[in-house]
């Protein structure tokens, strides 16, 4: 499938062709990269490279229509035709968009109502489509949204501590270079030789917009740009971390507006602002001749990058492996360097002569650190554009799904033991008796029961079901977890590494064990309805519960397909209270994420 890819701005246009076939995972290659730049006086600054031949210079267009209308003689120029689809970067997709979409008018509508979260770059990136529209009338367009990666991210990360009305208005923490963060994960994972699901891994995007990224078993768990591209790290004009308070004393102490102050940290501020320069290579030159406003910005950037390293390491309880990315991350080992320093504690170390001999040629992926470090250190081009151009295709490819039903099913607190666990609270000998046959083949309910105990309170009278397991799992809901005083985590099922400790009271004895944890929403699914549904074992979807007003829709939903399986949603006590579902209550699939595998 050939797909030319756009990522414009308001002086800017990036595109690329990509070619591979149908489908999710397979491989993509790039057959030209281009670029329209600085619109203005009727001309733009032009670069196109293909097949490793770059060419530069001035083009006679005056806009961003000019440019986009001028591709199809460039690649023609260059003999690529065949275009089959248009994937299209959209910057802001607020909390409606998690999975690429088809740019019909309904959804151009949506995506123009979130401009007030994104008002230098969704206007763009619309503008960009309508006017490809124009130009390629017959062909799908596909929006691929930054800010979906980070969807999910639990309530905890994305939410400020402000009033409700605030809240309810939509301010809340977003996160972006979701696409860049997702393709350097996927890649240090292949790099690492292991399956993404089962990494801890911080993703370091170092350009002139800058983000870190928390990715916690394959999933965006924070990110430290927040409700809009201002927050987190200092970038080449953009502020980073400010205190909310500084709007009041400028306003006081210099008079400034609202509008003032916020154009001002957008675009006069971080390096530029500290330095007069927005340029890192020009600001560590600077700092090397002995600049002090240079070296003190260098320290200010690096500082910053490894303070969110650290917190982000003890937010997912661990970590395996630091990837840096971007213009900076790829190509400053200085940075890198001042970055990790200070980092031993965390099992994080850099090798000097592979910090330095890095080499990204074929879209490498080196590893940098010391032969024998725990934490693994990555350096990857980040490949916005081929991650956009695999979305569209795995979107675009997916067949025509039946809709068929979904049984929701309610799971409160229980308990699977095993047998180690058994004889510890039950005696050696024993064996539990089956008091209820339970709809997935297999698995029953126990008539015992166990007690559990925390630094806080205990849950009497905790349901066991069977068979018995490898490893004692504990499930509880979110308000259970905090009656016992424990920080669950939510987790998918089996998924116990890292998981805290609580107390198991049987008749015969008592244990401690980990294996605590709240079971992530999950859909158990027989592979004929599978197959019918167009969905595969480990993927990500979004299944709407009820009909008309009272309609709820469930995102981040894992596909868990196991033979003879009987076919129905899983969600915990919390969230049936919450949305005051009950029983006989099912569900659809309307939704499908690009599928991460496991």
């Amino acid at each position: 499938m050939r797909i030319l890819v756009f990522n414009a701005g308001s002086s800017s246009l990036k595109f690329g062709v990509f070619e591979g076939a149908r489908g999710a995972g397979s491989e993509t290659r790039q057959l030209l990269k281009g670029a329209f730049e600085r619109f203005r006086d009727g001309a733009c600054a032009f670069a196109l490279e293909i097949d490793g031949v770059a060419e530069q210079g001035e083009a006679p267009h005056a806009d961003l229509g000019a440019a986009i209308a001028a591709v199809p003689e460039v690649l023609a120029q260059h003999g690529i035709d065949g275009i089959e689809a248009i994937g299209h970067r959209i910057v802001h997709g607020g909390a409606e968009f998690a999975t690429p979409v088809v740019l019909d008018a309904p959804t151009l509508s949506r995506i123009e109502a979130l401009t007030p979260l994104a008002p230098l770059h969704n206007p763009a990136n619309l503008h960009a489509v309508r006017l490809a529209q124009t130009v390629w009338p017959d062909l799908p367009q596909v929006g691929v949204f930054d800010t979906a990666f980070h969807l999910t991210n639990p309530p905890r990360v994305y939410s400020y501590a402000v009033p409700a009305a605030w809240r309810e208005a939509g301010l809340r923490r977003f996160g972006f270079h979701g696409t860049s963060h997702k393709y350097v994960a996927e890649r240090a994972a292949q790099a690492l030789g292991q399956p993404l699901a089962r990494l801890k891994i911080i993703s370091v995007h170092l350009g002139n917009g800058a983000s870190v990224c928390a990715i916690n078993l394959g999933k965006s768990f924070e990110s430290s740009m927040g409700l809009t591209a201002l927050e987190g790290l200092v970038m080449g004009t953009r502020s980073g971390d400010v205190d909310p308070g500084a709007f009041g004393y400028l306003q006081r102490q210099l008079g400034l507006g609202i509008e003032e102050i916020e154009h001002a940290l957008y675009h006069d501020s971080g390096l530029k602002g500290l330095t007069g320069s927005s340029d890192m290579r020009d600001v560590e030159d600077r700092a090397a001749a002995g600049d002090a406003a240079a070296q003190m910005a260098i320290n200010l950037y690096a500082h910053r990058a490894r303070k969110y390293i650290g917190a982000y390491a003890a937010g997912m309880g661990g970590v395996d492996a630091v990837v840096f990315t971007g213009g900076i991350g790829e190509n400053s080992a200085s940075m890198r360097r001042r970055i990790c320093d200070g980092l031993d504690f965390m099992g994080l170390r850099l090798d000097f002569d592979r910090n330095q001999s890095v080499d990204l040629a074929g879209r490498a992926a080196p590893q940098i650190q010391s032969y024998g470090a725990r934490v693994a250190v990555l350096v990857t081009e980040t490949a916005e554009q081929l991650q956009i151009a695999r979305e569209v295709a795995a979107h675009l490819s997916r067949p025509e799904a039946e809709v068929r039903p979904i049984p929701v099913a309610v799971s409160g607190r229980h308990v699977h033991l095993a047998d180690d666990s058994l004889k510890a609270l039950f005696g050696p000998e024993y064996a539990l008796t089956i008091a209820k046959q339970l709809r997935q083949p297999g698995n029953w309910a126990a008539k015992e029961r166990v007690t559990l105990v925390g630094p806080k309170g205990r849950l009497e009278n905790v349901a066991i079901l069977g068979p018995l397991r490898r490893r004692t799992q504990i499930e509880v809901s979110r308000t259970d977890s905090f009656a016992l005083g424990i920080d669950a985590p939510v987790r998918d099922s089996g998924d116990l590494d890292g998981t805290p400790t609580v107390r198991l009271i049987g008749p015969n004895g008592q244990l401690d064990t980990d294996g605590l944890i709240v079971a992530a929403r999950h859909v158990h699914m027989h592979p004929d309805d599978a197959q019918a549904m167009g969905l595969e074992d480990g993927q990500m979807v979004s299944v709407r519960i009820g009909q008309g007003e009272r309609a709820l829709t469930f995102g981040h939903t894992k596909i868990r397909i196991q033979p003879n399986a009987f076919t129905e949603m899983h969600i915990d006590t919390d969230e049936a209270n919450a949305s005051g579902i009950g029983a006989d209550w099912v569900g659809e699939v309307i939704e499908m994420e690009a599928h991460l595998g496991a």
